[in-house]
C-alpha cells in the first residue's frame, strides 16, 4: 500500500487541495481530503506543491525519441517504455498507410505488447490505423503509393507499390485477422465505397474516425449516421470550414455523438480555434492528442522517420524534405501545459482533455479518472506542469 500525500488532486469536477490518495492492489482505494494519512504498513510519498492528475491517454501517436511504430521489431515496446516520462500511462500506437506486410508486423507488436506489458512501460491499447483508405488530395505526409479505394477490392494497375503490389482486400484481410488489436481506423467517407466501409468496420467492432478527408457537410453527417464516432486531428488535412460550407469540421462541431481529436501544440490548430472547439463540444467531447512522430522529444535539426519516410524536426513540428508538415513533435505533458497556459482552459478541463474523454470514448473502465476504485494510473506534475512521477497500476514507472 502507498499513500500519495499532500498534492492537489485533480478530480473530474474540482481540485482537492492538499489531499491524499491511498493506493492498494493497483487501484485507488481512498481519496482523502487530509494532507497526510498513514495506514499501517503504508509507504507515504510526499507530493506537496504538486498536482496529481489522471495518467495521460494519447490515442494518436506515431513515435517518440527517435523511433516510429513502423520501424520494425521492438518499435512499439520501445515507444511504450519512453512515454511515461511524458506522463502517458496508455496510448494507441498509430500507423500511417503502409503495405499489408508492414501492417501485419505492426499489429503483431501491438498484440504482444497488449498481452504482456513490460515493467516500466505505458499500457498499449489497440492500434490506431491512419489507414490506406483516405483521400489522396488530403493525404499530407501519408505515402500516396499505399492508398487504396475500398470499392476497388481487386488490383488496380494504377496503384503499383514499390514495396509490393497489394489490394484493398489485402489490407482489410490483415485488419480482419487482428480485430482485437485494431481499435481506431481513420478513413475518408467521400472516397468510393467510403460510407459502406464505415458501416462494415463499425459492425466489426472498430471505432471509425473521419480524417484526411475532403468530405462536405452532408457526406460527413452521413458517415456519422453510419456509425463514425471519432474525428482525426480536427481541422488538419480536412475540408475547410466556412459559414456557408461548414464541411467535415462543421459536422464534427455540430454533432454531440462524435468526439474530436485536437493537436494541442498551438501550431497545428490556432489557440483561438482550440478554444472554439472546446467551447462548442465541451471538454468531454475533445481528446487532446500529440500526433507525435519519432521526432517528438528530439531537438530541432534532428532526423527521424515516419512510416519509413525521412523527416526533419523543426521548431513547430516534423517535416518531409519537400516541406510537407508530417505530424508534430509534441508530447502529452506539453499538451497539458499548452491547454492551461495557451488555450486558457482550467486544470480540471486539461485533465479531461488529456485523459478522461479518451478513456470514456474508448470504453476504458476505471482509467482516465481519479476516484475511489479507479485504476491507479497517475501523473504527478510540478507547478510548471512538468512530469515529476508517473504511476501505472500504482507502480512508479518514471521519476524525474
Amino acid at each position: 500500500m502507498i499513500v500519495l500525500a499532500g498534492g492537489d488532486v485533480v478530480l473530474p469536477d474540482r481540485i482537492l487541495t492538499a489531499a491524499s490518495l491511498v493506493i492498494s492492489g493497483g487501484h485507488i482505494v481512498a481519496v482523502d481530503p487530509r494532507p497526510r494519512v498513514e495506514p499501517a504498513g503504508a509507504t507515504v510519498i510526499d507530493l506537496s506543491d504538486s498536482f496529481v492528475v489522471p495518467g495521460f491517454i494519447d490515442v494518436h501517436v506515431h513515435g517518440v525519441d527517435g523511433r516510429d511504430t513502423l520501424d520494425g521489431a521492438g518499435a512499439v515496446p520501445f515507444i511504450a517504455s519512453r512515454l511515461p516520462r511524458y506522463g502517458v500511462t496508455a496510448f494507441c500506437p498509430t500507423s500511417v498507410a503502409c503495405t499489408p506486410a508492414d501492417l501485419a508486423m505492426f499489429v503483431g507488436q501491438v498484440r504482444a505488447s497488449r498481452t504482456m506489458r513490460p515493467a516500466g512501460s505505458a499500457r498499449v491499447l489497440p492500434a490506431h490505423l491512419e489507414s490506406n483508405f483516405i483521400n489522396p488530395e488530403f493525404r499530407g505526409a501519408q505515402p500516396a503509393a499505399c492508398l487504396r479505394s475500398p470499392a476497388a477490392r481487386a488490383f488496380d494497375a494504377g496503384h503499383a507499390n514499390p514495396t509490393g503490389i497489394f489490394t484493398a482486400t489485402d489490407i482489410l484481410d490483415v485488419i480482419a485477422a487482428a480485430r482485437p488489436d485494431v481499435g481506431i481506423i481513420t478513413l475518408a467517407p467521400e472516397i468510393d465505397g467510403g460510407i459502406d466501409l464505415v458501416r462494415d468496420l463499425v459492425a466489426a467492432g472498430h471505432r471509425v474516425s473521419l480524417g484526411h478527408s475532403g468530405a462536405d457537410f452532408d457526406t460527413a453527417i452521413a458517415a456519422i449516421e453510419a456509425g463514425a464516432r471519432h474525428a482525426t486531428h480536427l481541422f488538419n488535412r480536412m475540408s475547410p470550414m466556412t459559414h456557408r460550407a461548414p464541411g467535415l469540421p462543421g459536422a464534427v462541431l455540430a454533432r454531440e455523438d462524435i468526439a474530436a481529436e485536437l493537436i494541442c501544440d498551438g501550431f497545428h490548430v490556432h489557440p483561438a480555434m482550440g478554444r472554439v472547439t472546446i467551447a462548442a463540444k465541451g471538454a468531454g467531447g475533445v481528446m487532446a492528442i500529440t500526433d507525435g512522430t519519432a521526432g517528438s522529444g528530439m531537438s530541432a535539426g534532428s532526423a527521424a522517420r515516419l512510416g519509413g519516410q525521412p523527416i526533419e524536426v523543426r521548431e513547430h513540428g516534423a517535416f518531409l524534405a519537400d516541406g510537407t508538415l508530417a505530424g508534430s513533435t509534441l508530447t502529452m505533458d506539453r499538451a497539458f501545459r499548452n491547454i492551461v497556459t495557451v488555450f486558457q482552459q482550467s486544470i480540471v478541463d486539461a485533465a479531461l482533455l488529456c485523459a478522461t474523454t479518451a478513456a470514456r470514448e474508448l470504453g476504458l473502465t476505471g482509467l482516465g479518472v481519479i476516484a475511489d476504485g479507479a485504476v491507479a494510473d497517475l501523473a504527478v506534475l510540478d507547478r510548471g506542469f512538468r512530469v515529476a512521477r508517473t504511476f501505472v497500476d500504482g507502480v512508479e514507472v518514471f521519476r524525474g
